[in-house]
């Protein structure tokens, strides 16, 4: 099958990362992939494995513009000299740009959804959800029904997958050691957080927390990796200074190889405030790493609470402190925790199960067209 994915921009983060994941993973099942955005450090990876990229200037958040007209202009002639048979959105912008795609060229588009939106006036004239549409959750899909009002027989629910692959090759690649030294980490435990530095991933609580785990533990260090609006990086240093937890505190940017990152935490946390599903969270339980998280969106479709992980109220800072320190002190049932979300990862989780139903999913509307 000849596809055309739609993205806005490749950067670090779940869209980006989903992308080229899902890119790389048909590409090595023998279809023929073409993505198109704004560029970003991933488009790297799409290199790597022979993925064509196509540069469209649309590194906005307008739905409406000059750069809609020329994106699609641009890709009509891709989807006409490439014979694409599927056109698959990631965002706004581009399921915007899908659906004129669609009523020029008659070939289907449909989107991945993964998060969640306000349905303001312009959605609601304009839906653009294409033939059908993919959520990453259960949470989603709940929110794309009662929310977006997208009829449930056009949904089909299908989980973010890591590669356990790639997983087998980064994890090891580094010596912890030789990391720590790299983060300038000195002290121990180490609990952290991967995601872009945004308000929605609840990193000031963490940072609340950090106190009263710190009264068990002086030495706990908080790797904080990620990047984002320098506005909320400033907020978050200061509350550092205001909470005298700075020497416990490492911020590093983001990086391509987070299980770099991981290999050094004792504790993963996440205590998001919004979230599609996580694939940070996928990330870290599928290096074994126990975790806690927020009961928000879709987390609960990954974490079954003390089963594979620990569940706290989201904006609970105190609760959040008291989850991390019982790991902290029971490391055998910390580890209990980690070997299970491994095998959570195993079952339901992995790209290869991605990009199969992804692969169904196309056959489907391909065949209803």
């Amino acid at each position: 099958m000849n596809i055309l994915i739609l993205t806005t921009r490749l950067n670090l983060g779940g869209i980006g990362v989903y992308v080229s994941s899902l890119a790389c993973g048909l590409k090595r099942k023998g279809h023929k992939v073409i993505v198109a955005s704004s560029g970003g450090v991933l488009q790297n990876v799409l290199n790597s494995y022979g993925i064509q990229h196509i540069y469209v200037p649309i590194d906005t958040s307008s739905e409406m513009g000059p750069h809609v007209m020329i994106a699609g202009m641009k890709l009509l002639r891709v989807i006409r000299t490439e014979n694409i048979q599927i056109v698959h959105a990631q965002t706004r912008v581009t399921q915007v740009i899908a659906h004129y795609l669609e009523k020029f060229s008659k070939v289907a588009f449909v989107t991945t959804c993964h998060g969640f939106f306000k349905r303001r006036l312009i959605r609601r004239l304009l839906p653009c959800w294409g033939r059908r549409v993919v959520a990453i959750s259960d949470a989603v899909r709940e929110h794309l029904v009662n929310t977006m009002k997208v009829p449930k027989a056009n949904i089909d629910l299908i989980y973010n997958g890591v590669d356990t692959s790639f997983i087998k090759t980064k994890y090891f690649e580094q010596k912890p050691g030789d990391v720590r030294k790299e983060f300038n980490i000195s002290g121990n435990p180490i609990i952290g957080i991967t995601a872009r530095l945004s308000s929605v991933k609840g990193h000031m609580y963490l940072l609340r927390a950090m106190p009263k785990i710190k009264k068990v533990f002086p030495d706990v260090q908080l790797l904080i990796v990620g990047s984002g609006k320098k506005k909320y990086e400033k907020q978050l240093h200061e509350m550092c200074e205001e909470l005298n937890i700075k020497k416990n505190v490492i911020f590093q940017p983001g990086i391509q190889n987070i299980y770099k990152a991981l290999s050094v935490m004792d504790i993963f946390a996440l205590p998001s405030v919004q979230e599609g599903l996580g694939l940070s969270l996928l990330e870290a339980l599928s290096v074994g790493l126990p975790v806690v998280a927020s009961n928000v969106g879709g987390i609960y479709s990954v974490i079954q609470h003390e089963e594979n992980g620990i569940l706290v109220s989201p904006k609970d800072h105190n609760a959040l402190a008291e989850a991390i320190i019982k790991l902290l002190e029971d490391t055998k049932y910390a580890k209990a925790l980690g070997k299970r979300g491994v095998k959570t990862i195993e079952d339901k989780f992995t790209l290869d199960k991605m990009v199969e139903k992804v692969e169904k999913f196309y056959e489907s509307v391909n065949n209803r067209t």
